[in-house]
C-alpha cells in the first residue's frame, strides 16, 4: 500500500491539467506564424470546450481537423481563410467530432482530404456502453490521401509529417510542422484531461507506445484536438505515462484486495465518481486490465467482460 500510494502521489504530482483557454467561438485565435484555430461549439463532457480546427500555412492552407458537420463552424473556417485557397483538408482520426465536418468542406473548396485509413471489414462496433454513448465512428470515411506514419503532406508554404499514434483510436495521427517545433496531437495528448482509451475502439498498449514516440521527440509545443496549447510536451507526455502506470499500479492492487472482475475494481479506483462516468471509467479500467493480460500478469474469463472473473498471475 505505501508504494500504491507513492505511485498515486507521484502521477498526481505530475499532472496537472490546464484548463484555462482564451478564445471566441467563430473568431480564429493565432497559434504562432501561419497557424490558426476555430473553436467549434460542441462542448460536452468529452470535446471540453469544442473540437479545435485549426488552419496552417500563409499561401495556400490546410485544415486539421474541420469538426462537426456545423454551417456557422464551417463559415468561420472560410472566413479565417480570407480568400486563401484551402487546398487540403487533414483528420486525426475517424471520430465524428472531428470528420463530420469535411464533405461540406471538401465540396465548398475543393480541397483534398488526407488521413490514415481505417480498415472497412473490421466491423461497425455497437457502441451503447462506450463514453460517447451513441455511433461515434465514420466507418464509411476515406480520404484521398492515405497516409502512414512517416509521410509528408506538403502545400505551397507548409509541410506535415504524420505520426502514426494509435491508441485512442487505431486510425490516430498526429502531425508534425516541418521545419517548426510544432505537434498537431489530435486527441493523443490534451492538457485538459486524460485521453480516453476505451475498447474496442482504443487499445492502451498501443497508447502507451504511441506516448513513447512522442516522447523521443524534442518539440515546444503540441496543438491539441480539444482545450489549449501544450507548451511543454515532453514534460506532459512523462507526466501521461507516469499516471498511466499508477493506474496500472492500482488496478493490480485493486485486484490484490479482492476486487476480482473490472466492476468491482471501477469504485475501488475511482472513488466518489458521479454515475453518468461510470461507463468511461469501465471502460478504462478494461483497458488497463487488457494490457495487464498481455504483459501476462492478469489472466481472466474469455472474452473478457466487466463481470468476468479475474486473477493476478
Amino acid at each position: 500500500m505505501q508504494a500504491e500510494n507513492l505511485w498515486k502521489a507521484c502521477s498526481l504530482e505530475a499532472l496537472k491539467f490546464k484548463t484555462d483557454m482564451s478564445f471566441v467561438y467563430g473568431e480564429p485565435s493565432p497559434m504562432g506564424p501561419g497557424i490558426v484555430r476555430v473553436v467549434a461549439r460542441n462542448p460536452s463532457p468529452l470535446t471540453f470546450k469544442g473540437t479545435n480546427t485549426y488552419l496552417v500555412g500563409s499561401m495556400s492552407l490546410a485544415v486539421v481537423d474541420p469538426g462537426p458537420d456545423d454551417t456557422l463552424h464551417r463559415e468561420a473556417i472560410l472566413k479565417a481563410a480570407g480568400g486563401r485557397p484551402i487546398t487540403h483538408i487533414v483528420s486525426t482520426h475517424a471520430h465524428r467530432d472531428h470528420v463530420d465536418g469535411i464533405a461540406k468542406l471538401k465540396s465548398e473548396t475543393g480541397a483534398t482530404v488526407a488521413a490514415y485509413p481505417r480498415d472497412p471489414e473490421a466491423g461497425r462496433m455497437a457502441l451503447k456502453n462506450t463514453p460517447q454513448g451513441k455511433l461515434f465512428v465514420d466507418y464509411d470515411f476515406q480520404p484521398d490521401i492515405a497516409l502512414s506514419g512517416g509521410d509528408i503532406l506538403r502545400g505551397a508554404d507548409w509541410a506535415l509529417t504524420a505520426i502514426h499514434t494509435p491508441g485512442h483510436a487505431p486510425d490516430h495521427l498526429c502531425f508534425a510542422l516541418q521545419d517548426r517545433p510544432v505537434v498537431f496531437s489530435g486527441d493523443h495528448v490534451m492538457a485538459w484531461n486524460t485521453t480516453v482509451v476505451a475498447p474496442p475502439e482504443g487499445r492502451m498498449s498501443d497508447y502507451i507506445a504511441s506516448l513513447e514516440i512522442l516522447l523521443d521527440r524534442q518539440d515546444d509545443v503540441f496543438l491539441p484536438g480539444h482545450g489549449g496549447r501544450i507548451i511543454d510536451p515532453q514534460r506532459t507526455v512523462k507526466a501521461y505515462l507516469l499516471h498511466r502506470r499508477w493506474r496500472e499500479q492500482s488496478v493490480l492492487a485493486a485486484l490484490s484486495a479482492g476486487a476480482n472482475t473490472i466492476r468491482r475494481i471501477v469504485p475501488e479506483i475511482y472513488q466518489g465518481l458521479a454515475p453518468q462516468m461510470i461507463p468511461a471509467a469501465t471502460l478504462s479500467v478494461q483497458a488497463h486490465v487488457e494490457y495487464l493480460i498481455e504483459k501476462g500478469l492478469v489472466a481472466s474469463d474469455q472474452p473478457l467482460t466487466p463481470d468476468g472473473a479475474l486473477s493476478a498471475l
